[in-house]
């Protein structure tokens, strides 16, 4: 056999490396930003961990982990040396841009302010900067920033006039109220306009977060735990369907940014408030199993269990967010899909004053 072969060389090019259930255990150990690193796995094992964590979206806290038993543990392999030695070079390229991203969303919302329309950067930079120890855990690929519906063209305006160029369709983007902008000059900086991070117009019927919402939700103060955590929550199933382990990672985190009992009675007055009871029951379930979290368990039983919290328990599990790219992904996307139709059909929410 001659050269050096990578050991995840020979599986489809859009697959990721299986993984043992030992191996997840040591995937999700590296995956949680605050849990000792534990294990010394073998070059092939380690390799394969690298490739998921980069797919899961927690690669960068990995990196920063796996120097803490010290690199002359690690497997002396060439093709996994090699293969490490690629992902930390490309490290600072993610790092600069998100902060090349959160200049720019910086600069929009100085302009929004000047202009006089209420608005409020959300998701990865908050989650990065509130929710990590290390901001650097919790890269971002653009900023997302939330209105009221009533001002999305003003704020679009405000955004052309940044330097940013609308993508995709209008009359859709209107429907969704969500609208992405790439700037000009370099098309990799996206930013995104919601007027509700709910984008799905039937789920919308039952559930909503929007600007008005969130700011009822922090009362007198800005970015709360509870408000994080919502829109953590909303993040994962709600725009997503938990197809990386990223975003559940920024539930745990959120999780563990709820530190009084006030906070916790915060959280779930606001799913009440909003109508996520059904997803904040779902995430917070398989958050808690994934990591092995009281608190999140916990806190996910004091929603009282419907049919539809009991079918997707059922269907959101660890195995449908670390299948969601491997051999067995048709389940995982089924399983996902499943519950989407749930959220949909799942009992109006109560109005919201």
């Amino acid at each position: 056999m001659s050269g050096i072969s990578s050991p995840i060389a020979t599986l489809p090019e859009s697959m990721l490396p299986p993984l043992t259930p030992a191996d997840e255990k040591l995937l999700l150990n590296y995956a949680d930003p605050e849990a000792p690193t534990a294990g010394d796995p073998a070059a092939k094992t380690l390799s394969a961990l690298l490739a998921n964590a980069e797919f899961h979206g927690v690669l960068p806290i990995m990196l920063r982990k796996l120097p803490e038993r010290g690199d002359r543990r690690l497997p002396q392999d060439a093709a996994l040396q090699e293969q490490l030695s690629g992902l930390r070079q490309k490290a600072p390229i993610v790092t600069g841009q998100s902060m090349l991203l959160q200049y720019h969303g910086d600069r929009i919302m100085k302009a929004l302010a000047a202009d006089g329309v209420p608005a409020r950067i959300v998701k990865g930079p908050v989650f990065a900067r509130k929710l990590y120890r290390h901001v650097t855990d919790r890269p971002f690929t653009d900023i997302d920033i939330l209105v009221e519906p009533a001002n999305l063209p003003h704020a679009n305006q405000v955004i052309a006039e940044c330097g940013f160029q609308l993508a995709g369709d209008v009359a859709r983007s209107r429907e969704l109220q969500e609208f992405k902008w790439l700037e000009q000059e370099n098309s990799s900086l996206l930013i995104e306009l919601h007027g509700n991070l709910v984008h799905d117009t039937g789920m919308r019927r039952r559930l909503s977060l929007g600007f008005a919402e969130l700011r009822a939700i922090d009362g007198e103060a800005t970015d709360t735990p509870a408000a994080l955590l919502t829109i953590a929550i909303v993040h994962a199933c709600g725009g997503h369907k938990f197809h990386r382990l990223q975003l559940c990672v920024d539930v745990l985190q959120g999780v563990r940014a709820l530190q009084s009992a006030e906070s916790e009675e915060r959280l779930l007055e606001a799913a009440r408030m909003t109508g996520i009871e059904l997803e904040l029951a779902t995430v917070l379930n398989v958050t808690g199993r994934l990591f092995d979290d009281a608190h999140a368990l916990e806190l996910a039983g004091r929603i009282k269990p419907d049919l539809g919290i009991r079918l997707a328990r059922r269907l959101i599990t660890r195995n449908t967010l670390l299948n969601v790219n491997s051999r067995n992904r048709i389940g995982s996307r089924l399983s996902r899909d499943a519950f989407r139709w749930i959220q949909r059909l799942a009992r109006a929410k109560p109005n919201f004053a």
